[in-house]
């Protein structure tokens, strides 16, 4: 009998629990046991596991987060830690895990590949910026919830006569800000792949005003920073096991510039952690459903060391090692959409 430990790592996100379930259920059409492994990475070194059955996964295709919990722990901060994770592996009898988390955790995932432990990976952010896979699931939902909230507060700026500054998700990649930005109509589109101009976004707004427009929509990913500007705004100097800071606050520097240079009303609306809660969208949840069935065939193939992933509308797999070895930043193409309907 196959034993297969699933774990969620990293942020959460809507879809995670859909995934779960399409292993669990897969793997047991192919004989499979399935153990949960508690909090990521985290679960796999303190030895914090539970069985997964079809009764652990029934209703939880609609809900949001994940049953098995997450963190961003890293095995391999620590060889102590990776020892007791190897040292797991073998007392849970484990025989492959499926890893369902985004760049950090399959970067963990990619590293033990290498050391011979069989492992398959599904990629998950709603940032969209895993390499290898045309979307992950949670983006979906992430940007429905942003266009929600612009559509929004399009009639309150309209009636007020302000500017209306909306920060979102987005480290490295201006995927959600880019995507529901269109979506929304947002009148300026501000991403971490271009540092921005704020002469030029004042200039932007200004002809705006000037036709008779006497509100806009800013929408700008937290991980945007302005021209000559080091490093993105961050709310403390505390990282992450993985190295990352909390960014957070870009939207308020925003509103501060804004009001100086054009003598408006700015306004500002952080998202936050509202874009990853809740239930997972129709697309979200058939995509992901999608993902943990092939991880579990893959398994079944003993094909080991692959992502699963979507390319076109075919589910494929791809190295683990190609799918990490790049951030999948904003096609310019679709940025350009956006810029058209600057100064409008």
């Amino acid at each position: 009998m196959t034993t297969v430990g699933i774990l969620t790592g990293g942020g959460d996100c809507p879809g995670l629990n859909a995934v779960i379930r399409a292993v669990v259920r897969t793997g047991a059409k192919h004989g499979f046991d399935a153990i949960g492994i508690r909090d990521g990475w985290l679960g796999l070194v303190a030895g914090n596991v539970e069985p997964l059955t079809d009764y652990s996964v029934t209703g939880i295709l609609p809900k949001g987060g994940t049953i098995l919990g997450t963190s961003r722990t890293n095995p391999f901060k620590n060889e102590a830690d990776l020892q007791r994770l190897r040292d797991n592996i073998r007392k849970f009898g484990l025989d492959a895990i499926v890893a369902i988390g985004g760049e950090d955790t399959l970067g963990v995932a990619n590293k033990l590949s290498k050391m011979g432990i069989p492992v398959v990976g599904v990629p998950k952010t709603i940032d969209n910026d895993v390499g290898g896979t045309d979307y992950t699931f949670g983006f979906d939902t992430a940007v429905s919830i942003v266009t929600e909230a612009i559509d929004r507060l399009h009639t309150t700026a309209e009636s007020h006569h302000r500017i209306m500054v909306v920060e979102v998700m987005g480290r490295h990649a201006g995927w959600i800000a880019t995507v529901a930005g269109i979506a929304g109509g947002a009148d300026e589109i501000l991403i971490p792949e271009i540092p921005f101009d704020l002469d030029e976004v004042t200039h932007h707004l200004r002809v705006r005003y000037e036709r008779g427009k006497k509100f806009s929509i800013v929408v700008v990913a937290e991980g945007a920073q302005p021209k000559g500007m080091a490093e993105a705004i961050a709310q403390s100097a505390r990282k992450d096991e993985f190295g990352h800071v909390t960014l957070g606050g870009v939207g308020n520097y925003l509103r501060d510039e804004l009001e100086k240079r054009l003598d408006m009303e700015v306004r500002v609306t952080v998202l936050g952690h509202i874009q990853r809660g809740g239930s997972p969208t129709a697309h979200d949840r058939v995509l992901a459903t999608r993902f943990g069935v092939a991880a579990a065939d893959l398994i079944r193939d003993q094909d080991f060391g692959k992502m699963v992933a979507l390319r076109g509308n075919d589910i494929v797999a791809v190295p683990l090692e190609e799918a990490v070895a790049n951030l999948k930043t904003v096609d310019m193409d679709l940025y350009k959409i956006a810029s058209i309907f600057y100064g409008g």
